[in-house]
């Protein structure tokens, strides 16, 4: 049987939507028919799947995903079969793409395909990672708890970049507007300020001269200076190709004082998450350290977890594998090799993602609460230079006059 999605019209005049399972799209229609609707739209979800592929290029964003997820956590537990619950996602999704896509996993269920590998159709909307926990539930039996449990490691990750990225917004956005405030004043504001006291043959301060120099500069070079960081622009992205390029890029941030640590931190937090889920799920090792691989995001630090993987597989303990190059923090190699000790690496892995994502979020917290004033002063400071290089010759009017 396949599944058809309807649009329809009940005796009351009131309009319904909804899913339907059939043989065909005739045989939908003439169920529909028998509980009194009238159907004004039919479409198998099948062919819906195929319309996915499109779909696949954008993907669905990590909120919808974690909400998703979430969702059929819930109905699972409920006591839902996977199919059931699938069509309930499908009629609860909020846009056509998660839609299809969802569509496409539950003909492919309905054919007889393991979740796992009916997802690994979509890499796009459900990375390896996540078909890696969902197929360790699904052969240990427990797929509505490694589903809860995946769906509160996607909303903590998704909690922990957007508390990151909004820590950023409001210096970005003061050093925007303040660059955009100086510059127009000093393609606009100083020239018409300073030029009454040109004409009056008034012998300008060095400040107000150095101004009018950078104002001039500004205003014959402006154009000739957004080209040139366009074109610096264009050239990064290009060499931004290179994997050499991104791994020596990489390697620096590491050594750089402040942005080193938040870099440390947060790749290690989610390191340390997703060994932990995986281990929890009942991954072997070797596999988790695989898969966890892929949510590093910096290069140096994911080559030391394949190398740890290395180290694992020819015996090696995951404590001594990790701390073997010095790129992790100290208390993750502590926990981890506790772990390892107690038989309790999940928990202890936990622990160290908590304990370093705490540590990012405390120093992002640091650093945007100090770099917003001290932007603003020194924002303030270029904006009082500015203003007295137009007051000065007006001061020295006044002594004229006096």
């Amino acid at each position: 049987m396949a599944g058809f999605r309807y649009q329809a019209i009940d005796g009351a005049g009131k309009a319904l939507d909804g899913i339907i399972e059939a043989d065909n799209a005739r045989s939908a229609r003439a169920s529909l028919r028998e509980q009194g609707l009238w159907v004004s739209e039919l479409e198998e979800l099948q062919q819906a799947s195929a319309g996915a592929k499109e779909s696949r290029q954008a993907g669905v964003s990590t909120a919808e995903l974690a909400l998703i997820t979430r969702q059929f956590a819930t109905l699972l537990d409920a006591g839902l079969t996977i199919e059931r619950a699938l069509t309930v996602l499908i009629e609860q999704a909020e846009n056509q793409r998660a839609r299809h896509v969802l569509a496409g996993v539950r003909s492919e269920v309905l054919a007889g395909a393991p979740m796992s590998v009916a997802m690994a159709r979509h890499p796009k909307v459900f990375p390896e990672l996540y078909r890696t926990i969902i197929r360790a539930g699904e052969e240990s039996g427990k797929a509505a708890g490694v589903m809860a449990r995946l769906a509160d490691y996607i909303e903590a990750r998704q909690a922990l970049t957007s508390k990151v990225a909004l820590a950023f917004v409001y210096p970005i956005v003061v050093l925007s507007v303040c660059f955009i405030v100086i510059v127009g004043m000093l393609y606009w504001v100083v020239p018409t300020m300073v030029t009454a006291f040109q004409n009056a043959h008034q012998k300008l301060p060095l400040l107000t001269r150095a101004l009018l120099a950078l104002s001039g500069a500004v205003r014959e070079y402006g154009g000739l200076g957004l080209l040139l960081l366009l074109a610096i622009g264009a050239l990064v992205a290009w060499a931004w190709r290179s994997e050499a390029v991104r791994w020596w890029a990489d390697s620096v941030s590491l050594r750089l004082p402040l942005i080193g640590r938040l870099n440390r931190a947060g790749n290690t937090a989610r390191l340390a998450s997703t060994l932990s889920i995986l281990a929890g799920s009942g991954v072997p090792l070797l596999k988790a350290l695989e898969a966890a691989a892929g949510v590093v995001g910096n290069r140096v630090l994911r080559g030391a977890v394949a190398d740890a993987a290395r180290d694992v597989r020819e015996g090696a303990t995951l404590s001594n594998a990790l701390g073997r190059k010095k790129l992790f923090p100290p208390v993750l190699i502590h926990l981890v090799g506790s772990g390892e000790a107690s038989g309790r690496l999940d928990i202890m892995l936990d622990r160290a993602a908590q304990q370093q994502a705490g540590e990012l979020e405390r120093r992002v917290a640091t650093f945007t609460s100090l770099l917003g004033p001290v932007m603003v002063l020194l924002m303030g400071g270029v904006v009082l230079l500015i203003v007295l290089a137009i007051l000065l010759p007006v001061f020295d009017m006044n002594q004229l006059v006096k």
